[in-house]
Order: structure tokens, then C-alpha cells, then sequence
């Protein structure tokens, strides 16, 4: 591409990596007689051309490529690029160009940036991507997509890329109230569960920081009634009316927040803290929030905030931290707080969201334009995924769960990192091909569905509210046809793009558009989430005086069957350093064993898919030797003698079509596996714990939750595409409605008066501390 320009005689291009960890594509160029190229002219030639990530970073010209004895390129010969060669560093030369550098500096948290500048080089991934198109829209009234930005990661391609764009979709922006205000889409699932099982504290979300210090009692308790009155959604109720549930915002001088100190002995302080964490909130009759202060001494405390799902997501933590110090500082001071006055509510979102949506029946609103995507995107989708399960699928799940940590090293994280921007995908991305090739090995077919969360925030009003915004995409990996994992990687950014283009669809309303079979004993369309947290750390509560240390909070609770989650930690110059890594099993499909190998088998899968990307999938080696000698079936599982059960699945043809492995009385053989290639260091230790709050602090912005439990049994055995699909008979009618499951049921369930409360919602992770790094995620892909 380089040697099309009429200046350029000869070139070469190679990845150089001058400084450990920092890998950059450079092109070296020999000018014409005569000619001088301009590394600036001819990077915007190649960008013409060729997708942004294949342009090079830098652009160095030579007199002459050097050359060794037999002629060819000697590569150990080429000189380290000067500086003034960077294409980086441009100013803007447009006033488009300019409010764009202007909001990738802002967004990523840099002083400048060039028009030249990649915003995932950068340090951009999917969240910032999603925060940065959402200022985009409001900045220029221009709409774009996540996939523009893929496309077009520079100042100056995507200005480029933005003109003639169509206008940006409506603002959000304080909206009529009509006299019944409904619930929003992710409310609405939440109502109906919560209907079904009575207040119970499955969608708990408990937040617990220990106090030390002369804390100022009267000052928190007004601070705390100053949150409340800002953001209405922890002061709404949600009553049924004759026309079904809506919301109530309580006035604010009407709030009654029971806070009173209570004395508790050190020994007993998890249990008490358990205690308050578990107590049931009763949404249609009291605040969804609930506030619990224990006093050790006189300067010792454990405050527990205690929120339901249905009023905040993990993106609410740093507005809600941040807003809780604001308030105790101006308090102890004897005053008001003084804060902007946010620009809209949770209320307004929810009409917001509903207006922009637009009427199904509409063949041109954006609701039927995405609808029809999904309906496509996921046709012939797996009800379930097999999995080595070590017990059969209880008929009513508790929803009882564990959590094992493990880690990715340094190396690895780097190699990932760079495999990403060379590929010109994201982090997340790497991980659901090498998530979707593990659970394929272990019997799951070659059509993966994975579930992740998107934060639901796309426009940049509601970014400092407390409610809940998050939304569940549902990611198919398509296995099929043995491609390398380069190929792969390409599949799966095809199809993360374009969910992420339609992602303001409710994952609740998709799930009755595609009509799996109902059943309260399995997630629908997927069993495994895919977390990758990278929120920017929120700052702790400021409290002055005070020294502020989370606490854990346990709630020994999995709502998925698996739900793996990445953290990625950066030394000091801002370097990958490894990643932080939990997967929350269900102990009734278990044991610590099986989930431990699956993690083994992940890292190992990572370290080589990374080390050498362009080989068939196949020919990667995923069992470890120890686990190959305890397993001959590819993995722990349930007794190969145990009864079997034939898998769910949906009907289907195709590329996307779900294949079921046969099952086999004998256990078969190990998969093949490359012996040309050494098997990269397995991971570190895993060590499993009781389900519970991630180091980090606060839930992360997940799927409303629903049932999650499916009723197969696993062969371990490696997937092939030669199975055969079968599906089981549909649950019964409703009990309530008496619709059949080929029907949306549209009636509430009679309110529950049962007491004994169900395990928490580990939808989304509880929140221990304010005062440490949170792990909220929206997946980023």
C-alpha cells in the first residue's frame, strides 16, 4: 500500500517494541529521486485505504532499506524511529477536529491529543468508548455508534467519518410527567420477581465501610437524607395501580430514614452485618434504600447501606460516594450542601428511554430497527450450553453460590493488551473468544452465547444519577469451521460491534421477542456472564477526620451458573501488570475442582492464543498435564456412569446453528494436542472462597436477574460438529394467568407473604467499600 504513493520507492513495515510492553506498528520508506514523502500524507494515504489499526503508528524515512549479505531485508539493521517521525501530535485544524480532541482528552483523562492519536492506544476500551460517543452526540448533534469509533479511533479519521452523519438522536432532557409514572424496562422485570417471590433480599445490594474516628453522627444522618433528596430514585416507591406498577417519588420532606446508632461487640460484627445485609426490602411499601450504623466505640463505626437492584447499578457508586462526602463535609460545617442541580432524574430517563424507543408497531421506530437485529442475530440461538457439571440441575434452584479468584500474569495481560490493538478490537473481545474455546472443549458446542452488561448510560445527562441503567447483550461466538483465532477474534468483534449498536433494546423485551422455553430453572438465553471491569477507580467518601475501610459483606449467592469477571491492575507507568480475575460458580453444579481446572484452562488457552494467534483453534493445547492425567474426558465433571439427559436446544440450520455433542457410556479420549509447541506456565493458584464482595467494592452494572438455572448433564467430552440437536417438551402453563410458554404471560403473580428471604442477587456484586477501587463493570468489550 505504502509503494502506491508516487513518492515512496521502497518500503517495509514491522512491529517494533523499543521499550518493553510498547509495541508500535512502524513503516519504514525510500523516497523516489527527487521526491520527500510526508509521513503525515502518507499515513492519511493508508487510512484511506485500510481499516485505522493497520495504519502505523510511525513513518520513518531511510535513504535505503538495509540489506544483508544475501540480499535480504536485515531487519537488526533498521534504526529505532526519531521522534519527529510520529505521525501523533497534530493540532486540529478544523473547528469539528478541535471539539473532538477536546473530548477524547476529557474522556480518556489526558492533557492533549493529537488528531493522529488512537483513543485505544490511548487507554480507551468499550466503556470509554460508550461515555465518548454519548458526549459526541450531545457535543456535535451528530449520531454515531461504538463500531464508528472501531473504525475510525483518530481525531481526524472519525471527523471524517462524522460528516454527513445523521443527527443525534434526542437528548435527555427533563421530560413531561404524566399522572402515573411507569417503571422503566429494567424495573418492570425486577417488580414482576420480586411479586413472584415476596420482599426477600435476592436483589440486595449491601455497601459497608467501617468508620474510625470522632464521627459526627447528626452530620451523617443529614448527609445522608441530603443524598437521598438528590437523587429520587432511592426515595421512590413502586405500588401497584389498577393499570399495573409505577413509580411513587417520595417528597423529600417526607422521607423518613430510620438511622439510629446501635452497639455492637466486635466478634459479633459479621454476623450483625450478614443480618442487616439479608433483612428484605419491601419495594411497594418503603424506600428502597436502608441505612444501618453500628458503633464499636466512640470512635468506631460500621455504617451498612443496604440498596435494592431496582434503584441503583454499579455506575451509581461514584456519584452516590461522592455525593455522601460532599454533603458530611458541608454538615459538620453546620450547612447545606451546595452542588450543581443534576439536569434530570431517573423519572426522566425512564420517559426518555420509552419516547426514544418508539412504538413496535412502527416499522421505523429505533425499538422495531433493533428488534429486527436481534431477532436475526440470535435465530437457531442454544437454550442452554452443556458444561461439566458435578451434579444434575436441582428442579428450584437457591441460587446458592461460591467465588474462586485467580490472576493472569504480567506477561500475558501484556500480550492480550497488544493483540487487542494490533487486531483492532478490544481487551473484552479477546477474552469472550478465549472464554467461548474453553467452554467449547468442555462439551458446550460450537454456537457460545455469553452474557455481558452495558451500563445503559448513553447519554451523557444521566451519567452522575443513582438508579438503574444497566442492560444485558447476549454475545454468540460462532466456532464453527475450525478457524484460527485471529479468525475468530474477527468474529467475534463483528458481532460485539453490532450489539453494541443495538443495545438500547431491554434485554427483558428480547427475551420475549425470541420466546425460549420458559423455565424458572434456567437463565434465558445464556448461563455464563463475561465481566470486564474497567471503570476508572471511584474516589472514596470523603469523610474529614475519618478513615474509611471497606468491609466485606458475604452473600454466598451465584445467579448465573458461571460468571467470570476480569480486572485489569497497570504498574506505574501505566503498563498491563496482569489482571485480577473471580469466576462465581453455583455450588449446586460444582465443586471448587471443576471451576478450578475451567480457570487453569483459560490462562493457559490466553497464554498461547496470545503467544501465537494465527493457528486453528484446534491446535491448541487447553488441558493442563496435571488435569489431562486426572481426566480423560477433558475435564472434572459429573461420573461418566451417572444417568444422562439429552440437552436442550433450539431448532436451527446454519453456520449459527447449535451442534450438541453424542454422548458415550465409555468416557472418549483426550482431544488432540499440539506437541510442537510448549505449553505456556499454567496459572497462579486459584483459591476458592465463599461468594462475596469483590475486593473492590461495588456490584457491577449487570442484567436485571432472572431465574438462572438449567437442568442438563454434561459430557465432558471435546464439542464436534457432527451432533445431533434435541429438544425437550415445554414447562406447563402459567399458574397464575394460565398462559402456555408460547405465550408472554401479562398478568402479575399474586403478592407473595412468604418470610424467609432468598439469596441475594448475584447479578450484581455487593459493595463493601468506597474506600478501595471499585469493580462496577459495564463490559466492556
Amino acid at each position: 500500500m505504502l509503494r502506491t504513493d508516487p513518492s515512496v520507492r521502497a518500503a517495509c513495515v514491522l512491529v517494533r517494541e523499543d521499550l518493553p510492553g510498547d509495541r508500535t506498528l512502524t513503516a519504514y520508506v525510500v523516497p523516489l529521486p527527487g521526491r520527500t514523502p510526508d509521513p503525515e500524507l502518507l499515513a492519511a494515504h493508508i487510512g484511506r485505504q485500510l481499516p485505522a489499526y493497520m495504519v502505523p503508528s510511525v513513518i520513518q524515512p531511510l535513504d535505503a532499506l538495509p540489506l544483508t549479505a544475501n540480499g535480504k531485508l536485515d531487519l537488526a539493521a533498521l534504526p529505532a524511529p526519531t521522534a519527529h517521525s510520529r505521525a501523533a501530535g497534530r493540532p486540529p485544524r478544523s473547528a469539528r477536529e478541535e471539539i473532538l480532541a477536546g473530548l477524547f482528552s476529557d474522556v480518556l483523562g489526558v492533557d492533549r491529543v493529537g488528531i493522529d492519536d488512537n483513543f485505544f492506544a490511548l487507554g480507551g476500551h468499550s466503556l470509554l468508548a460508550t461515555r465518548l460517543v454519548g458526549r459526541v452526540r450531545a457535543a456535535l448533534d451528530t449520531e454515531t455508534e461504538i463500531r464508528t469509533l472501531f473504525e475510525n479511533p483518530t481525531v481526524a479519521t472519525l471527523a471524517t467519518a462524522l460528516e454527513g452523519a445523521d443527527q443525534a438522536r434526542p437528548a435527555l432532557v427533563p421530560q413531561e410527567r404524566p399522572a402515573t409514572l411507569p417503571l422503566s424496562y429494567a424495573q418492570q422485570r425486577l417488580w414482576f420477581l420480586h411479586r413472584l417471590e415476596g420482599p426477600s433480599s435476592t436483589y440486595n445490594i449491601p455497601f459497608a465501610v467501617r468508620l474510625d474516628g470522632p464521627l459526627d453522627t447528626e452530620a451523617l444522618r443529614q448527609a445522608l437524607h441530603d443524598v437521598v433528596a438528590r437523587h429520587p430514585a432511592l426515595r421512590t416507591v413502586f405500588p401497584e395501580s389498577a393499570g399495573g406498577p409505577r413509580q411513587h417519588i417520595t417528597a423529600p420532606a417526607d422521607v423518613r430514614l430510620p438511622f439510629a446508632p446501635e452497639a455492637v461487640d466486635e466478634d459479633k460484627l459479621p454476623d450483625r452485618i450478614r443480618a442487616a445485609a439479608a433483612e428484605p426490602i419491601d419495594i411497594e411499601q418503603r424506600l428502597p434504600l436502608r441505612v444501618t450504623l453500628l458503633r464499636l466505640a466512640d470512635d468506631a463505626h460500621v455504617l451498612v447501606l443496604v440498596i435494592h437492584h431496582i434503584a441503583a447499578d454499579g455506575s451509581s457508586l461514584a456519584p452516590l460516594a461522592r455525593d455522601l462526602g460532599a454533603a458530611y463535609r458541608a454538615r459538620v460545617r453546620a450547612e447545606a450542601p451546595t452542588w450543581d442541580e443534576l439536569p434530570v432524574d431517573y423519572a426522566d430517563h425512564t420517559l426518555w428511554q420509552r419516547r426514544l424507543l418508539g412504538d413496535e408497531h412502527d416499522p421505523d421506530s429505533l425499538v422495531s430497527r433493533q428488534l429486527a437485529h436481534w431477532k436475526g442475530a440470535l435465530a437457531g440461538l442454544p437454550e442452554m450450553i452443556e458444561l461439566p457439571w458435578d451434579r444434575s440441575r436441582p428442579a428450584v434452584p437457591r441460587h446458592a453460590g461460591a467465588t474462586l479468584d485467580f490472576a493472569v500474569d504480567r506477561a500475558t495481560a501484556r500480550r492480550i493488551a497488544e493483540l487487542a490493538r494490533t487486531r483492532g478490537c478490544s481487551v473484552f473481545m479477546v477474552l469472550q473468544a478465549a472464554l467461548s474455546v474453553v467452554l467449547s472443549r468442555h462439551g458446550a458446542g460450537e454456537d457460545i452465547p455469553l452474557g455481558t452488561a452495558v451500563a445503559g448510560r448513553t447519554d451523557e445527562a444521566a451519567s452522575d444519577l443513582v438508579g438503574f441503567f444497566v442492560n444485558t447483550l447476549v454475545l454468540r461466538t460462532d466456532l464453527t469451521g475450525d478457524p484460527t483465532f485471529l479468525e475468530l477474534l474477527d468474529r467475534v468483534k463483528e458481532f460485539s460491534l453490532s450489539a453494541y449498536a443495538h443495545q438500547d433494546v431491554p434485554f427483558e423485551r428480547l427475551v420475549e421477542l425470541l420466546n425460549p422455553a420458559r423455565s424458572q430453572n434456567h437463565h434465558p438465553l445464556f448461563q455464563t456472564m463475561l465481566i470486564l471491569q474497567n471503570h476508572t477507580p471511584a474516589a472514596p467518601v470523603d469523610l474529614p477526620g475519618i478513615t474509611v475501610t471497606g468491609v466485606p459483606v458475604d452473600p454466598g449467592v451465584s445467579k448465573f451458573d458461571l460468571s467470570f469477571t476480569f480486572t485489569e491492575t497497570y504498574d506505574g507507568s501505566g503498563a498491563p501488570s496482569g489482571m485480577r480475575a473471580a469466576v462465581d460458580y453455583a455450588t449446586e453444579l460444582f465443586d471448587a475442582a471443576t471451576v478450578h481446572a475451567l480457570t487453569e484452562r483459560l490462562v493457559l488457552l490466553l497464554a498461547a492464543v496470545t503467544t501465537d494467534p494465527d493457528r486453528p483453534l484446534h491446535t491448541y493445547d487447553v488441558l493442563t498435564a496435571p488435569s489431562a492425567r486426572a481426566s480423560p474426558s477433558g475435564g472434572p465433571g459429573p461420573s461418566m456412569s451417572r444417568p444422562r439427559r439429552r440437552s436442550q436446544r433450539s431448532s436451527g440450520s446454519g453456520p449459527g446453528a447449535p451442534r450438541t455433542p453424542r454422548r458415550s457410556a465409555t468416557p472418549p479420549p483426550p482431544s488432540p494436542m499440539a506437541s510442537s509447541t510448549p505449553s505456556p506456565t499454567p496459572s497462579p493458584a486459584a483459591s476458592p472462597r465463599r461468594a462475596s464482595v469483590p475486593r473492590t467494592g461495588w456490584p457491577s452494572p449487570c442484567p436485571a436477574p432472572a431465574s438462572s438455572s438449567w437442568h442438563s448433564w454434561l459430557s465432558s467430552r471435546p464439542a464436534r460438529r457432527t451432533s445431533r440437536s434435541t429438544r425437550t417438551t415445554r414447562p406447563g402453563a402459567c399458574p397464575t394467568c394460565s398462559t402456555t410458554p408460547d405465550r408472554a404471560c401479562s398478568s402479575p403473580p399474586p403478592r407473595s407473604t412468604g418470610a424467609s428471604p432468598a439469596p441475594r442477587c448475584r447479578t450484581c456484586t455487593p459493595m463493601t467499600s468506597a474506600a478501595v477501587p471499585p469493580r462496577p463493570c459495564a463490559p466492556t468489550p
